[in-house]
C-alpha cells in the first residue's frame, strides 16, 4: 500500500501564493503517475494538476496557468504551487498516486480557503 500525506493549506488573501506538498512512503516502486484534485463545498472533486513519470504535465485549463505541480523524487514528494490565488480556489486540495496494476490512492486533503 501507498500512503499519501497532503501539508500547507491554509488561509491566503485573494491573489497571494501557497505551495502544497504531497509525500508518499510504502509501497512506492512503481508509481507513475502524480495528481491533484480539489472539491469546493457543495461540489464534486475536480481534476487539477497531473505530473507522469516522465516529467509531462497536464493542468486543468481554467487555472490559466497559476498553478504548478512538481516532483523531488528523491524525496518521494509532490508540490503544488498555487499563484494569483482566487476565492474560487478555495477547498479540499487532494494528492493522489497511481501504481502499475494498481488503483489510485489518495491522501485525506488539505484545506484551502482564499478569503480577505
Amino acid at each position: 500500500q501507498v500512503q499519501v500525506v497532503e501539508s500547507g493549506g491554509g488561509l491566503v488573501q485573494p491573489g497571494g501564493s501557497l505551495r502544497l506538498a504531497c509525500q508518499f512512503s510504502g509501497r512506492i516502486f512503481n508509481l507513475y503517475v502524480w495528481e491533484w484534485y480539489r472539491q469546493a463545498p457543495g461540489n464534486e472533486r475536480e481534476f487539477v494538476a497531473r505530473i507522469n513519470i516522465g516529467g509531462t504535465t497536464t493542468y486543468l485549463d481554467s487555472l490559466e496557468g497559476r498553478f504548478t505541480i512538481s516532483r523531488e523524487s528523491g524525496e518521494n514528494t509532490v508540490y503544488l504551487q498555487m499563484n494569483s490565488l482566487k476565492p474560487d480556489d478555495t477547498g479540499v486540495y487532494y494528492c493522489a498516486t497511481v501504481a502499475y496494476g494498481a488503483t489510485r490512492s489518495w491522501g485525506q486533503g488539505t484545506q484551502v480557503t482564499v478569503s480577505s
